[in-house]
């Protein structure tokens, strides 16, 4: 039996919904996780049973994922996140680079419009010559992979695409631009109890689901901290979180920043994810007082401090307020709070007492502070040392003209860093 145009037609036409309705029912699932996650990680207690447990280890491997569906020659295939990145062919090229909003050892991030969709998002571009000199490229990649692990919690900030050329790299987050948290307590010196109570909830829940995929973020800081334009906590940059770290796991790796250094850390003893409650029992201490809680210009002095120092606890904050910082700032971690059931312990202090939790999560709780900002080209909130910096045109093209043996190195040192929109989005 001949086979007409008018069947092959029609057969494609099956074929490309059924792609389309696999794709939807995927990304509805992966909703449908998502939002099961995040109950489990509401009630960490729940996830002490050893198959929710097994259930919430996550794969290590994210570019092994079946993602999406592509119709391509009239043949159904399921493709990882990674291929269908490079399948997209995303470039620089795609975006406008309007400002410099941010520095670091790396390179820059700036607000970029995308030219299709004239979204705006944070592009953070990085130099593959100085990772690779800094032999920084695990914790590169390390960052990439908490991104990906990130199942949009409300309080931790997304990534959209992440491409790479033969020099940099390019990690599309979300555009964030209410101000760091460092920037408003520099301006205002200290935040009353219930703005700091507020702040400090948003940042355990974030860490609290990170702690839940078996990630410690390990570099909390005020400068780390965002706020979107609707006043809410924005925890950013996952270059120092180490992964696969289980409930009675440990890591010593020396890393983080010298005013929130745990104990333990700075002994470079072995640790766990306590670390991340003494440093929001810092950031949470700065908030109320003004300065971290062993802060000193002289370093070894503040190293002294941290060792062998209790906080100065003074009266101008609640009782409540108080036991909590002498609970998160405990420099023996198996008695901190946090030590045992992690998350949830703060979640029944009584200092969050004010709090509901469910209402937090969904974002409904109003933020004490609203940052003002016309629209997304405000940048009043960014430091003008950066606002000021002309954008370089070598972000669309490549630094390197001469293809150099680094060059060709810093090429291929990155496998399986590419990431791209769901395929809805682009057919």
């Amino acid at each position: 039996m001949a086979v007409t145009e008018a069947s092959c037609d029609l057969t494609y036409c099956k074929m490309r919904g059924f792609a389309s309705v696999l794709t939807a029912f995927i990304k509805e699932r992966k909703m449908g996780l998502n939002d099961f996650i995040q109950r489990l990680v509401s009630s960490p207690h729940i996830c002490q049973h050893a198959e929710v447990n097994n259930f919430m280890k996550i794969d290590e491997h994210p570019n092994e994922d079946i993602e999406q569906a592509i119709l391509r020659d009239g043949q159904l295939y399921l493709t990882s996140r990674t291929s269908l990145a490079e399948e997209t062919q995303i470039k620089p090229s795609d975006f406008d680079y309007l400002k410099i909003i941010g520095k670091g050892s790396f390179g820059k991030v700036l607000l970029a419009r995308h030219k299709e969709t004239t979204n705006y998002y944070a592009v953070k571009v990085l130099q593959k010559k100085i990772i690779m000199k800094k032999k920084e490229q695990r914790h590169i990649m390390a960052e990439r992979s908490v991104l990906m692990k990130n199942i949009k919690h409300p309080f931790l900030v997304g990534l959209h695409y992440s491409f790479q050329t033969t020099d940099k790299l390019y990690f599309v987050l979300d555009y964030v631009n209410g101000g760091e948290l460092f920037y408003h307590l520099q301006r205002e010196r200290i935040f009353l109890e219930p703005r700091a109570r507020f702040y400090a909830a948003e940042i355990a829940s974030a860490l609290g689901y990170l702690h839940a995929l078996h990630i410690v973020y390990r570099d909390l800081k005020p400068e780390n901290i965002l706020l979107d334009s609707s006043g809410h906590i924005v925890l950013t940059d996952f270059g120092l979180c180490k992964e696969g770290l289980e409930d009675n796991s440990t890591t010593s790796t020396f890393c983080g920043t010298p005013e929130y250094l745990a104990p333990e850390v700075l002994q470079k003893q072995a640790y766990d994810r306590t670390v991340d409650w003494w440093c929001l029992g810092s950031v949470l201490y700065e908030m109320l007082y003004g300065l971290p809680p062993f802060y000193s210009r002289n370093t070894a002095e503040m190293y002294h401090n941290i060792l062998h120092k209790a906080p100065v606890l003074k009266p101008n904050v609640s009782n409540s307020g108080r036991e909590l910082l002498e609970g998160l700032l405990q420099k023996d971690r198996t008695k901190r709070l946090g030590s045992k059931d992690d998350f949830l312990e703060l979640q029944h202090h009584s200092f969050f007492s004010p709090i509901n939790w469910d209402d937090l999560m969904a974002r409904k709780i109003t933020p004490p502070f609203i940052p003002s900002v016309s629209g997304p080209t405000d940048l009043r909130h960014f430091d003008t040392e950066f606002t000021h910096l002309p954008v370089s045109g070598s972000l669309l093209n490549s630094d390197s003209l001469a293809v150099t043996n680094s060059v060709r190195e810093a090429a291929g040192a990155f496998p399986g860093f590419s990431y791209g929109p769901p395929v809805d989005h682009l057919m």
